[in-house]
């Protein structure tokens, strides 16, 4: 059994290799150039280019890796997780080409994006570590998207209202009274939950609602950032603090692809609570 995911999960290398997970690029489209996330140079202030858009995966590239994927496991079959059908139309194009191949292969929505969909992945992985047939692989993915939160602190909403991912009145009002919104991913959609005064309310909030739903659980936790690294590592360190029952949380940076969209500064926390 073979798991493939999409860049937007930003599992760590080690992590990836270890559980064996596939990854396709995302795009960022760059002055007349096609940029392969993960794959091709970006520049690290992206998220300033205001000409910048981001792509999904292509069909072709979706299709060389599911058959590839495909042939390695043996005929046992391929679970793909990837980000948000909301999000990005990566998905719907994994399962018209998934369709292509036949039954076989499994396409799950993550219903998120960054590690939230990693964690979706590892579950697969896991399951299919543990030699599960491929029926029960997928639904080890599915089980997996329901415990799973995401919650972001972006410092503007320029990019997010550049790139079409929340409204232009809600931009607009956050720009003109300062404000640092505390957003969430809510059934594959991200939307506004609070609005805050200051960067460090806000990230108090955010904490707040991580340990809401975590409660008194374990959980894997991973915390992001963009340009913004000492603010994770010291937002890690909290978190460790308030849930001692969670293991240390992994910090990597969003990458380019989301860093477009949330804009420099971004905080986010990627929350999987133990079954």
């Amino acid at each position: 059994m073979v798991v493939v995911t999409d860049s937007s999960s930003r599992l760590p290398d080690d992590m990836r290799q270890r559980w064996g997970i596939r990854q396709v690029p995302l795009h960022i489209l760059l002055g007349g150039r096609d940029l392969r996330d993960g794959v091709d140079p970006i520049p690290d202030n992206i998220y300033e280019c205001g000409e910048a858009t981001t792509a999904a995966a292509t069909p072709v590239e979706l299709y060389d890796a599911y058959r590839r994927a495909l042939a390695d496991s043996g005929g046992e079959g391929v679970v793909a997780v990837h980000l948000s059908a909301a999000l990005s139309g990566t998905l719907r194009a994994a399962e018209t080409t998934a369709a292509e191949l036949g039954p076989s292969i499994r396409v799950i929505d993550s219903k998120s994006t960054a590690m939230n969909t990693g964690f979706v992945a590892l579950a697969a992985a896991r399951a299919a570590a543990d030699g599960a047939d491929l029926d029960t692989v997928a639904n080890a993915a599915r089980t997996a998207v329901r415990r799973n939160h995401g919650f972001i602190v972006v410092h503007r909403l320029d990019n997010l209202r550049r790139s079409g991912r929340i409204g232009g009145a809600a931009a607009r009002l956050g720009s003109a009274l300062a404000l640092k919104p505390l957003l969430r991913i809510d059934d594959g959609k991200l939307v506004l939950a609070q609005r805050v005064r200051t960067a460090s309310k806000a990230l108090a909030a955010m904490v707040d609602r991580v340990c809401e739903v975590v409660g008194d659980n374990a959980a894997a936790v991973a915390v992001h950032h963009v340009a913004n690294e000492e603010g994770a590592v010291q937002l890690a360190a909290t978190l460790a603090e308030r849930l001692p029952a969670c293991r240390p949380a992994i910090v990597t940076d969003l990458g380019p692809v989301l860093a477009l969209h949330v804009g420099a500064g971004a905080l986010a926390v990627c929350v999987e609570v133990s079954p």
